[in-house]
Order: C-alpha cells, then sequence, then structure tokens
C-alpha cells in the first residue's frame, strides 16, 4: 500500500508517522511519500520519519520530493495538509480582523475565510493532478477550512472525505473521565467543521444509552473549563459544544483576549522553529514531548482510522467525518459538507442518521452553511463583490461597515496569493 502526504514538510508530520508506525498493522503501508515544496524542512522531517520507523520495526520505506506528480503516482490514498502561505499568512489572519472589532482566527470567520480563498485553488489544482496520475486515489483532506475545502473537492467530482480531529479528540477526553475505553463511546456529533455539539455521548455504539447526562453532572466543569465556558451555559444548553463555538458565545470577550496577547500564529511560528531544531538531531527517533503542544491530538489515529476503512482493509466501519449531507440535515441542501458520523467503507462515506438539532443550533448551522457556500464562490470565481458578500453573510462578521473594512484588510493582505487581483 502506497500513500502520499502533501504537505509532508509539516512540523505535523511526526505525528502522522508515529501512528502509522504504531497501527501498521490496521493500515499496513509498504511506502510512504513525503511531498513539500521546502526541501530544507522536508530534509528534517524525513528523517526523523525514517528513524521512528527504524525505531518502531516498521518494513515501510519512506520518500521525499517536491515533485508533487511523482509523489502521487500510483498512491492509494493522497493526505492533504498543507498551509499555503505559512505561518506568516496565518499571523496576517489572526491579526487584521481585530481592526475591526472581529475575531482573528485561521479557521472562522474573516481569516478563515482569506485562508479559504488561498487554500480552494491550490488544492483543487492539486487534486486534479493527483486524478489525472491516479484516478482510483482517495483524497483525505486535513487542510483548513475543511468543509469548505472538502465541499470544493466533492463539487468537483474527487474521491474525497475531509477529516477533523475535534471529534477524537472529545472521544478520548469523554472516555477518560467516564473511565472507558475510547472504542466504547459513540459520540451524538453534529453540525460543520468547526461547528458541531455533542448531542450524545453513547455507550457501545449508536442505539447504546446515553452518558452525556452523567458526563455533565459529574464532569461539566472541567468540561467546560477545557472549552473556557463558564459550566452554567453547558448545564443551560445541556450539550458540549466544540472549542469553537467559543467564538461566537463569547465574541467580545475573545477579541479582548486576543488584543492583549500575542497570536497563535506567533506562538506555533516560535514553536516549530524549535521542533525543526529538534528534528535536525540525528539521535531523535520519536516524536518530541513539545509536538504535544503544536495541536494536532490524535490526528494520526484519525487519519489511520479513515484510511483504512476507504481503502477497505480495516479501520472502524463509523467514524466522523466531513461529507456530503445527502438529507442528513434536512434544513440544508444536499451538496452541504457536514460533520457527523458516517458509514466509511472503500465506496466512501454516508452520513448515519443524527439526532434532531435544536434551532438554537440549526439556525447557527444554516447561517455558516449559507457563508460557506459564498466562500466557496468568492475562492472560485474571485472579485471583491464576492469576497464581501460571504463576509456579509458570516455571522462573525454580518455588518456592512465591518464587512466593507474586513474585505479591504483581507484583499490588501493577500495580494500575492489571489491571482484574480
Amino acid at each position: 500500500m502506497k500513500l502520499t502526504v502533501v504537505g509532508g514538510g509539516s512540523t505535523y508530520t511526526p505525528e502522522l508517522i508515529d501512528g502509522f508506525a504504531r497501527l501498521r498493522e490496521t493500515l499496513p503501508i509498504s511506502e510512504l511519500v513525503l511531498v513539500d515544496p521546502a526541501a530544507e524542512r522536508l530534509e528534517l522531517v524525513g528523517g526523523l520519519a525514517r528513524r521512528i520507523f527504524a525505531r518502531q520495526g516498521h518494513p515501510g520505506r519512506i520518500t521525499t520530493t517536491a515533485d508533487l506528480d511523482a509523489g502521487v503516482a500510483d498512491a492509494d490514498a493522497v493526505l492533504l495538509q498543507l498551509r499555503v502561505g505559512g505561518q506568516a499568512a496565518r499571523e496576517k489572519d489572526e491579526t487584521w480582523p481585530l481592526e475591526c472589532g472581529c475575531v482573528g482566527q485561521e479557521t472562522t470567520g474573516a481569516g478563515g475565510l482569506a485562508k479559504a480563498l488561498r487554500t480552494v485553488p491550490v488544492v483543487l489544482d492539486i487534486a486534479e493532478r493527483v486524478r489525472r496520475t491516479n484516478p482510483d486515489a482517495w483524497i483525505i483532506d486535513f487542510t483548513n477550512p475543511v468543509g469548505i475545502v472538502t465541499r470544493a473537492l466533492l463539487t468537483a467530482g474527487h474521491k474525497a472525505v475531509g477529516l477533523c480531529n475535534v471529534a477524537i479528540g472529545l472521544q478520548r477526553k469523554f472516555a477518560a473521565l467516564l473511565g472507558l475505553a475510547p472504542a466504547e463511546l459513540h459520540l451524538d456529533h453534529v453540525g460543520l467543521n468547526h461547528l458541531t455539539w455533542e448531542l450524545g455521548v453513547r455507550k457501545g455504539g449508536p442505539d447504546g444509552p446515553d452518558l452525556l447526562p452523567e458526563l455533565l453532572a459529574r464532569h461539566g466543569a472541567a468540561v467546560a473549563a477545557d472549552l473556557k465556558l463558564p459550566p452554567e451555559v453547558l448545564e443551560r444548553l445541556g450539550v458540549v459544544p466544540s472549542y469553537y463555538l467559543r467564538y461566537f458565545y463569547a465574541h467580545d470577550e475573545v477579541v479582548r483576549e486576543m488584543r492583549e496577547k500575542p497570536s497563535r500564529a506567533a506562538e506555533v511560528a516560535a514553536m516549530e522553529r524549535e521542533l525543526l531544531a529538534l528534528y535536525a538531531d540525528p539521535a531523535l527517533d520519536e516524536k518530541p514531548e513539545l509536538l504535544a503542544k503544536r495541536g494536532g491530538a490524535f490526528y494520526s489515529e484519525a487519519a489511520v482510522d479513515l484510511a483504512a476503512a476507504l481503502l477497505g482493509d480495516g479501520g472502524s466501519p463509523v467514524q466522523v467525518v466531513n461529507t456530503l449531507n445527502r438529507g442528513t440535515l434536512p434544513f440544508l441542501p444536499d451538496d452541504a459538507v457536514i460533520e457527523v458520523p458516517a458509514r466509511v467503507d472503500a465506496s466512501g462515506a454516508v452520513p448515519l442518521p443524527v439526532p434532531r438539532l435544536d434551532p438554537l443550533y440549526a439556525g447557527l448551522v444554516a447561517q455558516v452553511t449559507a457563508y460557506e457556500e459564498l466562500a466557496l464562490d468568492a475562492a472560485l470565481r474571485g472579485g471583491r463583490d464576492r469576497v464581501f458578500r460571504a463576509l456579509l453573510a458570516h455571522p462573525l462578521v454580518g455588518q456592512y461597515d465591518r464587512a466593507e473594512g474586513l474585505t479591504d484588510r483581507l484583499l490588501a493582505h493577500n495580494e500575492e496569493h489571489l491571482p484574480w487581483l
């Protein structure tokens, strides 16, 4: 089995490599190709990747290349984890929206739109080259904003599934709090990428008893602290929102915090420099502890599980993924991309029935879905007015003067990445 990682020079990659090595019975990779145009980073990451495989006795071969077409040739699956513009672009995404009183974040709001505009054309070009070179390969998208990028891929007819680590992270956290094995818990995880709620925490499978009331009664304060929300918010909702919902539920508070401290991008950039220095040590043959602070917890387990199921060699039959709605949420178009539990096999991902979404959440999901449709249109066709319309539709913007100011700043900061300008 051959698997290719586009964006293989990412400092995330050793987390992925560690998972491939530990879970080789689930996903028996014979060749792993890391593709990245950043030669120096790729060399460091590739060297550590080979040492991790060697330490754990994995027989697979790891190669590195800047040649995308060669890297994806004959691949069974291609995993996308790229960042157009690097951490420098992320730093801008997290700062200029604050000038207009809006959250600065790389996957939602104005910053998320900027990333979508930069990313969608690049990902579609990669996918077309994969299709020309190897039309049977599955594309697994971990590139943010996952919902918009996956919708772009599926709309263009590619064999693609979107992946996020939020659900698997919550599953692991809840299992630890309840004293259960993660595999014993099924989450009623419903919504859009980075806009989800846990409506149930079921023991044993989709039809098992719901442990969510017990979880909130016994551990609500701890869960709320992780989400940086007051415990009474969870008590009133009776569900567990994704930590990204804090941008919506406590927007002004978050903006004040962001204005008072360094951006997450600055923190990550400093961390990446330290990680790359560690990766350069020829004696290092395991992922360093610092990598846990970089983000992407349990990413490798989720990626292995999804790839194994898609390639028909194993993996869990039910996984939380990003895929077409197909009537699952009846208030959304069928071609919207949602994030829910789905049955996954070699034919793709089919959403399972999910609990009814309360209007309190469904209204926000519908509004963000409309924004994502407009964002994809802007990414595919360009134009200042399309950018403005997408921003005006986003619930974190929603005012015409803010949308105007954000449009001006988005275009000014992304000119080098938007050829239509």
